[in-house]
């Protein structure tokens, strides 16, 4: 076998480096919530409790917020009575239909009083179900009086005080924000030429308070945020899961590298 020049064997090392892959590209960025529910009570009265602070983690169906319910309990109260009594005038109307059908199977009443009994009956039927209606209403109105979770996260805000007078009309910034915690955002902002290197899904790396997670492009930015010499700017967002016990919050300092 021949021996490699020593011309050759300078360039080798050269010609590997040219091979390797590019650098992963490393750029800053800052968290943000994945998303965000605003929270707002949709019945005007008072508030009787609250059972949250802000940056408290809570559980899916957790109870967040309650109103005085004692106007809507009366009414639900109201709307059963209701439904109790037009049973009773279903169950005598059917009763009374009965009869009347018997008497004129005997061919002891006219056709005329037949009808009249089933209007009644469709009478009483037709408030039973009036009533019914009523009770689903009023028992809709009494849970418009409580806030709860609508999934496991963490409050972002909590602008609700016990003792608070609501008007469902009136409210200029939700109650209560939440946030689910289990995952993150890492936003970063980049050109169209880089945005178009990194499909969503893309695998990607992002350095959280010196520890490395994995995650992974989330979601490209349609409208650009600013305008620079160099282009157009857009948010790339690179979305990665919390560990467990760790608050992380939005506008924290991150570093984000794409490969």
């Amino acid at each position: 076998m021949r021996p490699v020049p020593p011309s050759i064997r300078l360039l080798l090392p050269a010609l590997l480096l040219c091979s390797l892959p590019a650098h992963a590209l490393e750029l800053k960025g800052r968290l943000e919530w994945v998303h965000k529910v605003e929270m707002r009570i949709v019945e005007n009265g008072v508030v009787e409790e609250v059972n949250i602070t802000a940056g408290q983690h809570v559980n899916k169906d957790e109870l967040l917020l309650r109103m005085d319910q004692r106007k809507q309990k009366a009414s639900l109260l109201e709307a059963r009575a209701r439904v109790a009594r037009a049973k009773l005038s279903m169950e005598d109307a059917e009763r009374e239909q009965a009869r009347t059908q018997e008497l004129f199977d005997r061919g002891l009443i006219a056709e005329e009083e037949l009808k009249d009994g089933e209007l009644k009956q469709a009478v009483a039927t037709t408030e039973l179900e009036s009533a019914k209606a009523a009770e689903e209403a009023a028992q809709v109105a009494l849970g418009f009086t409580e806030l709860k979770a609508p999934f496991s996260g963490v409050i972002a805000a909590n602008t609700a005080w016990q003792g608070a007078v609501i008007f469902a009309a009136k409210q200029d910034q939700p109650l209560i924000s939440l946030a689910p915690d289990d995952q993150m955002l890492a936003r970063v902002l980049v050109t169209a030429d880089v945005l178009r290197r990194y499909p969503v899904g893309t695998a990607a790396q992002i350095q959280v308070n010196g520890d490395a997670r994995s995650g992974k492009v989330y979601s490209q930015g349609v409208e650009a945020v600013r305008i620079e010499p160099e282009g157009a700017i857009y948010e790339l967002d690179i979305i990665f899961k919390r560990n467990a016990k760790e608050l992380l919050r939005p506008s924290e300092a991150v570093k984000v590298m794409l490969p």
